[in-house]
């Protein structure tokens, strides 16, 4: 178990790498992954952001969203590259009691980190999923807070996405094109 998490982990800092310098077909991705095998990236913090600070005060959570470079190339319209990563950290608002503690500014403030979400795009990628529930090349994977992979239920997560055909599967692609451009 622990060879396969390094080796999962290994491609995927590969297929990260690549992707930093725009050449992801040339590297050697491992074949058609599937929910819970794409490794969460060394370093992807430091990469591009997606979104940051999404507010969710119906679940009492703040997301921060990263891409990789590969994606962050993208144009508004398109469908992003194989070989784009997307990572979603998970963080519990800060409560007083049972009330989300608000900042200055009017947004929830950000507490611990629960989860982090990897959502990675390949050739032939998610296909092993019922068709109600296919997103595209895109699959899933889960980490606690420590980098450790954690069982989740995908479906879950390919429930909400799946709808998003027109928007490659990916929530909040609008809202990302929009901030991105006002830059």
């Amino acid at each position: 178990m622990r060879i396969k998490y390094w080796g999962l982990a290994l491609c995927a800092v590969a297929l990260w790498g690549c992707a930093e310098m725009g050449s992801a077909e040339t590297a050697s991705a491992p074949a058609k992954l599937k929910d819970g095998e794409p490794a969460l990236p060394v370093g992807y913090q430091n990469g591009p952001k997606f979104l940051s600070e999404v507010q969710r005060p119906d679940i009492k959570q703040v997301r921060e969203l990263f891409i990789n470079p590969m994606g962050a190339a993208t144009k508004a319209g398109q469908p992003f590259p194989n070989g784009t990563v997307m990572v979603m950290e998970l963080y519990k608002a800060k409560l007083d009691g049972e009330t989300p503690v608000v900042g200055p500014d009017g947004k929830l403030v950000k507490g611990d980190l629960t989860k982090v979400f990897v959502m990675a795009k390949g050739e032939g990628w998610g296909q092993d999923v019922p068709e109600n529930l296919r997103t595209g090349n895109w699959v899933f994977a889960a980490y606690g807070p420590d980098g450790l992979a954690l069982a989740e239920d995908f479906s879950k997560c390919r429930g909400c996405h799946a709808p998003l055909a027109m928007k490659d599967f990916v929530l909040r692609y609008d809202e990302y094109f929009e901030k991105r451009a006002a830059r």
